[in-house]
């Protein structure tokens, strides 16, 4: 199941990905490599803040996929999130959209040469959050997932509409 609603705030979703925890933990921490599945700005660090910089072009493969009208608004939005417990490589939490939709913790536990991912987004202030946001996660980490087992993605857009159906589906559950 790509989510599960685990509270009327909170969603979780996991995943269990081809790499070692220092390596998934350098792409939750590291704008570099952070951008090259979710979103770029500034490194996370112990206690500090870090920026976000909503720029989704650098996860489509393709060349010229076009964001589609409901999340154009979006591009170019930096948010400063708070770090709330950085604990490598294992445990990250931080704000969301600068702190107005709640927490995000991302819990990292080895499993032989993998890594289980739990995220828990907790907070949710918007009256269809848990639907965007899993969406948004969902692809996100469908994204991380591919980036760590060397694929490419084609168009990110496409797969996040694929996302949001999926997610609608888990649920209404």
């Amino acid at each position: 199941m790509p989510v599960t609603r685990v509270a009327p705030d909170t969603i979780k979703l996991e995943r269990l990905l081809d790499a070692s925890v220092e390596t998934v933990w350098r792409y939750l921490t590291e704008a570099d490599l952070r951008q090259r599945w979710f979103m770029g700005g500034t490194d996370a660090t112990p206690g500090g803040e870090f920026e976000l910089v909503v720029d989704h072009d650098k996860l489509s493969d393709e060349k010229d996929v076009p964001y589609p009208e409901s999340y154009a608004s979006f591009k170019g939005n930096v948010w400063t999130e708070k770090v709330v417990r950085f604990e490598p490589p294992r445990l990250l939490e931080t704000t969301f959209q600068s702190g107005k939709n709640g927490t995000v913790r991302f819990e990292l536990t080895p499993e032989g040469d993998k890594t289980r991912l739990v995220l828990t987004h907790s907070g949710i202030v918007s009256g269809t959050g848990a639907q965007d946001f899993g969406s948004g996660w969902n692809s996100h980490l469908t994204v991380l997932e591919e980036r760590l087992a060397g694929r490419s993605i084609k168009d990110f857009w496409a797969l996040h509409a694929k996302s949001r159906e999926a997610v609608a589906e888990a649920l209404a559950r």
